[in-house]
């Protein structure tokens, strides 16, 4: 190991010891930065380590915005580790809660040791959309973001008695290289969810363990572990999010439009029917005009793997390789 990783994984040492908790939990994207932090954990001897994956489009038959083999790559990377993981989502999903006029927000729904639990959809405000998560620091506005991922976590933290009484580290991959916003964020705090002074006990931090991390020390880890990366990865993305991410550049645009017409569509025409673009100052369809498709976009067999809501490749490789977007575009919240 390099001696620039070497640091990184003993820095910063305001964390307690891991043993100090009594389970980790780890926001898992499968995206590189993600799978970073799951493998920081098991090298630190983190214990009880649960990963945790959001499902962006819901489990309602929704295939609006994620890639389609997220998922499955997902469970599989957790197999492989041999690592529980516990899928939570929205009910409906991205577009549903895009579509929602004069409705409440949706149930939210999670897995647990033993089963699914559900909460809420019976209160709160009577709400419309109609339009897009804007490309804004504002989680406000760019509530997909608040929406599908921070708010679902801490419901199903929150929801769960196992919490209570006990500590829990939750990890996350935020790095400060990703932006000046990122950059601001601290390596370790109180989680939003922590109860510790409450009738509950729930004592939960969060901790960003490569929140210091430069790309190279992140994919030096990964191939450490020789871990197959993402196919989006594979396809010439330099970071992984949802495929119709708000933040894609016009080349990702260019590349979606190419590897999957019939989704490129359906977004160009939700903007038209909002009369509201992604990004403002101009449509989906100007962007894709602007970009030019990653040349992986050609590979048939790596576009029928991304598109395919099954993973079909082996997670641990023998002879592993930096992906064509290891060091691509990485357009993402700012």
């Amino acid at each position: 190991m390099n001696t620039q990783l070497e640091l990184a994984l003993n820095e910063p040492a305001a964390l307690p010891p891991p043993e100090a908790y009594d389970r980790t939990v780890i926001a898992f994207s499968g995206g590189k930065d993600s799978l970073a932090c799951v493998l920081w954990a098991i090298k630190a001897g983190c214990p009880n380590i649960e990963l945790w994956h959001h499902d962006i489009d819901g489990r309602e038959g929704s295939n609006l915005m994620d890639w389609p083999v997220t998922r499955s790559y997902c469970k599989a990377v957790a197999d492989a580790l041999e690592l529980p993981i516990y899928f939570s989502w929205l009910e409906g999903g991205f577009e549903r809660e895009m579509l929602r006029e004069e409705q409440r927000k949706a149930p939210t729904w999670f897995e647990i040791p033993d089963g699914l639990q559900s909460t809420g959809g019976q209160s709160g405000k009577l709400g419309t959309r109609r339009k897009f998560p804007q490309v804004s620091g504002n989680l406000a506005v760019r509530w997909c973001s608040a929406y599908l991922k921070i708010d679902v976590c801490a419901i199903a933290i929150t929801n769960q008695e196992r919490f209570n009484h006990s500590k829990t580290l939750i990890l996350s991959g935020e790095r400060a290289e990703e932006s000046p916003q990122r950059a601001k964020y601290e390596a370790f705090e109180p989680d939003r969810t922590d109860n510790r002074d409450g009738r509950s006990r729930r004592y939960v931090d969060r901790y960003r363990p490569i929140h210091h991390w430069c790309t190279a020390e992140v994919w030096s880890l990964i191939e450490e572990f020789c871990i197959n990366p993402h196919p989006a990865y594979q396809l010439g993305w330099g970071r992984l999010s949802c495929m119709s991410c708000i933040f894609g550049s016009a080349n990702q645009w260019a590349s979606i439009r190419k590897i999957a017409p019939a989704h490129f569509e359906r977004i160009a025409q939700y903007e038209e029917r909002f009369n509201t673009t992604i990004q403002r100052t101009m449509s989906v369809r100007q962007l894709a005009e602007r970009g030019t498709p990653y040349p992986e976009a050609n590979n048939p067999e790596l576009v029928a793997l991304a598109l395919n809501d099954k993973y079909e490749q082996p997670v641990i490789v023998s002879e592993w390789k930096p992906p064509a977007g290891a060091y691509g575009e990485s357009n993402g919240p700012n």
